[in-house]
């Protein structure tokens, strides 16, 4: 029987041999492989016979109703909007105004910490091993982020803001947002799992030198240079009045949009922003639920697609399942761009699959090291059970992954060849002591920022509707 204690020798020097009943490949489900998994990495995948040569006398993991396939890639996210949750819930768009400003602001190390700790939590309960974190605007939160990301095990793009638009200290001050940069750089460069990059929050919170100069220095260091572009037509309304150009056309204009840079949102381009970011090679994060939730509208994935610029899916904070973010994905692709075209594939099951892991891993700069099972990448997978009702009869697991699984089918979760949950827990710390102090801690936190809502709660609303003088 499957079981934790049987998993977790891939963190010693003894191989773990894995053949599950299907694995996922770039070109589809395989069946009658294994995976040899050693150091962190997969050293070995190939047919199961094979690798059981390689590695005589050792015991495989023999997972016949079990899906191998890679971790998920969450190409945008706040870890330290955690405490927020459904804050957000009914608001209209902009809401980092109005809720995140304000309460990120407040954060002390510890308590972003917490929050990242969180959400990171979440995010491997949800089928993510890699999550890219747009920077936090807490002053001090910075390195709680780094070290919730270690303990926890994900593995996480992390960006430094570099905002210099209330800068009153001229070169002095632009000059030390750039240090702090290269050192923030240098000290991630070996780690492990904490990949660093730069960011710049929307192109209007930096100036035209400062977005140029992030960029390089993004390039240089061979990292990802993230921002928000094109998101809300506030933003982009407030960018023609003060800079005469849209976010996108700005960020072109100062040398910023480059192949390094990743854009999230982009869902309000014209044509000549989808030229302009076509032939920078910049790469999307391309966000469903966010875009349903508090957007002004939903990017075409499929012109992305057809065009050629690399995107993956991103969560923005708003739930961290992986799987229901594929199932997001296809269904705004079907509402806002399929059913009127008659396009009743809308990209079709491998499309979000593979945007969800490899392709995403690319437009998250890690290409190169997660979102394959392939031998030499880092061993950042999952265990999903797929013997269960849902999928029987099984016709087409790609489709099925992305409209019928269920993150309580993710019995393993795997980041650099260790365990990190099993069934939706920790295999090695106390989730739920985690669970208590950051309830505490974001009472506090929300109590003292000064949130600004539009909407009361729901039992509010129910309240005033009850007291509400009949319209009839």
């Amino acid at each position: 029987m499957l079981s934790p204690e049987s998993l977790l020798q891939a963190a010693g020097d003894t191989p773990l041999l894995i053949a599950p009943g299907q694995l996922l490949q770039p070109d589809g489900m395989k069946q009658g492989l294994a995976v040899a998994v050693q150091h962190g990495r997969f050293t070995q995948v190939g047919p199961v016979d094979e690798v059981r040569a390689a590695h005589p006398g050792l015991p495989v993991q023999d997972m016949p109703g079990h899906l191998l396939m890679p971790g998920l890639i969450d190409t945008h996210t706040h870890l330290t909007q955690a405490f927020g949750k459904s804050l957000a819930f009914g608001e209209p768009s902009e809401i980092f105004r109005r809720i995140w400003v304000p309460m990120e602001g407040v954060l002390d190390e510890h308590a972003a910490y917490l929050s990242a700790k969180l959400a990171a939590l979440e995010s491997l309960r949800g089928g993510f091993t890699t999550v890219v974190d747009a920077g936090t605007r807490s002053e001090e939160g910075l390195g709680g982020v780094a070290r919730a990301a270690r303990e926890v095990g994900i593995r996480c793009v992390l960006g430094l803001i570099c905002n210099d638009a209330g800068n009153t200290e001229g070169e002095a001050g632009a000059r030390r947002i750039l240090d702090r940069a290269a050192g923030f750089l240098a000290a991630h460069e070996h780690d492990p799992l904490v990949h660093p990059s730069l960011a710049i929050s929307i192109p209007e919170a930096a100036t035209d030198r400062m977005l140029h100069d992030v960029a390089a220095l993004s390039r240089e260091a061979g990292v990802r240079f993230q921002t928000h572009v094109n998101e809300h037509l506030a933003a982009v309304e407030r960018s023609l009045v003060a800079r005469g150009l849209r976010p996108l056309e700005l960020l072109h204009a100062v040398g910023a949009l480059i192949e390094s840079a990743l854009l999230a949102h982009a869902t309000l381009l014209t044509p000549r922003e989808l030229g302009l970011l076509r032939d920078s090679g910049a790469a999307v994060a391309y966000n469903p639920v966010a875009s349903a939730w508090k957007g002004n509208a939903v990017l075409d994935a499929g012109l992305l697609q057809m065009l050629g610029v690399p995107f993956g899916l991103g969560t923005d904070g708003t739930r961290a399942d992986a799987l229901r973010l594929m199932d997001a994905a296809e269904m705004a692709q079907r509402l806002t761009q399929g059913i009127a075209k008659g396009d009743s594939s809308c990209g079709g099951g491998w499309t979000w699959l593979d945007h969800a892991a490899h392709e995403g891993a690319r437009a998250a700069g890690l290409g190169h090291i997660t979102g394959r099972i392939e031998a030499g990448h880092a061993a950042d997978f999952l265990l999903l059970d797929v013997d269960v009702p849902e999928f029987v009869p099984s016709w087409d697991l790609g489709w099925e992954l992305v409209r019928f699984a269920n993150r309580d089918q993710i019995d393993a979760v795997f980041v650099q060849g260790a365990l990190r949950l099993w069934q939706g827990w920790p295999v090695d710390w106390d989730a739920r002591a985690l669970m208590r102090e950051a309830a505490t801690i974001a009472r506090r936190d929300v109590a003292r920022a000064p949130i600004q809502r539009v909407h009361a709660t729901s039992d509010a609303h129910r309240a005033q509707a009850l007291h509400a003088p009949s319209s009839i």
